[in-house]
């Protein structure tokens, strides 16, 4: 009997290193797995500051090509503004020109008819002389008048062509920015992906607790008693884990995407009335922005966080069965864009 003991304590001692070995083997490989993750994690940081620099920098183009574009249209309104007034102008002369040419005509036509008074003669040459001159000056003011005209109209066209180029630049930058700002959303898609699997994870299947398109829906009864917007008591361990979540997720983000954690409050149709709620509006209210205190307590950041009430008004079920007023009263979490 002594000896089968002794053999029996000899076989543990033998087995005991093989399980050091096998512990040792996992802990190198966890912390391998790690390694991997962290320097991961480091690159996609980069790649996300390099996304958003590109951002920033297409932005400011974009602001500077609109005010240098503003610029040119005003100034190219102006240059029509005199272009039409010279050309009124041009109007104006080229008739007076004309009654000019007439007024020497007629003078011309009355000295080749004659006359017997020298002092009409001499009257009339005086007013044909003084008649040419004007016309030849006029002539001048009209030729003045054409090289302004042209140069405003080249002015005109350089300004139109430059407006097109910068309003092909403006496109071209707005459809990259559009590009920049989709990058954003899906990035927020990504995370809003990862925080509803890291969700799904903690709190299980359950039938009162589930997702509903972009939203992860808590049946009020998990967190409230009918018709109160105070927490139970047993509410805690469930909006911990909840909390968690958002943590860690608050921790992955960059701090330059814009996001939000929207808790909406949802009651079902049937009216309530008391001193602390006169409408189901301020009871959704109140439970939501319960929500939002706990979670902001459980340090949540507050300017991530939004509460919105609905009252009845956004059912899922449109029946009037106990299990559809259930299913309308509810807590909604969405991961959005502020």
């Amino acid at each position: 009997m002594v000896a089968t003991t002794g053999r029996a304590r000899r076989g543990i001692l033998n087995v005991w290193p093989g399980y050091v070995d096998a512990l040792a083997t996992l802990l190198l490989a966890v912390v391998f797995l790690l390694t991997v993750f962290v320097t991961g994690q480091f690159f996609v940081s980069q790649e996300l500051t390099g996304r958003d620099a590109t951002l920033a920098r297409l932005n400011r183009q974009l602001a500077d090509l609109t005010d240098l574009l503003a610029l040119e249209r005003s100034t190219r309104k102006t240059s029509e503004d005199e272009l039409r007034s010279l050309r009124s102008t041009l109007t104006l002369v080229e008739a007076e020109r004309d009654q000019a040419k007439t007024q020497a005509e007629a003078a011309t036509v009355s000295q080749g008819a004659g006359s017997s008074l020298d002092a009409q003669l001499e009257s009339e040459r005086g007013a044909t002389k003084r008649a040419r001159s004007q016309v030849d000056i006029l002539n001048e003011q009209i030729a003045a008048m054409r090289r302004q005209l042209a140069a405003l109209e080249d002015a005109l066209s350089a300004s139109e062509n430059r407006d097109k180029e910068s309003q092909a630049r403006i496109a071209e930058l707005g459809s990259r920015l559009n590009v920049a700002l989709a990058q954003k959303v899906q990035e927020l898609a990504r995370y809003r992906s990862d925080f509803f699997g890291r969700l799904r994870q903690i709190l299980g299947t359950r039938p009162d607790i589930r997702v509903v398109g972009d939203r992860f829906v808590l049946q009020s009864e998990v967190l409230f008693p009918g018709g109160s917007a105070s927490l139970k008591p047993e509410a805690g361990p469930e909006l911990d884990r909840i909390a968690g979540a958002i943590a860690e997720l608050a921790r992955q983000i960059p701090t330059d995407l814009p996001w939000v954690l929207r808790v909406d409050g949802h009651t079902d149709a049937r009216p309530i009335n008391t001193a602390q709620f006169p409408s189901n509006w301020a009871l959704s209210a109140a439970r939501a922005i319960a929500v939002v205190q706990y979670l902001a307590g459980k340090g949540i950041p507050a300017q991530h966080l939004l509460a919105g009430a609905f009252g009845e008004f956004q059912p899922l079920d449109g029946g009037t069965t106990e299990d559809a007023y259930a299913r309308n009263r509810r807590i909604e979490l969405k991961l959005t864009e502020r």
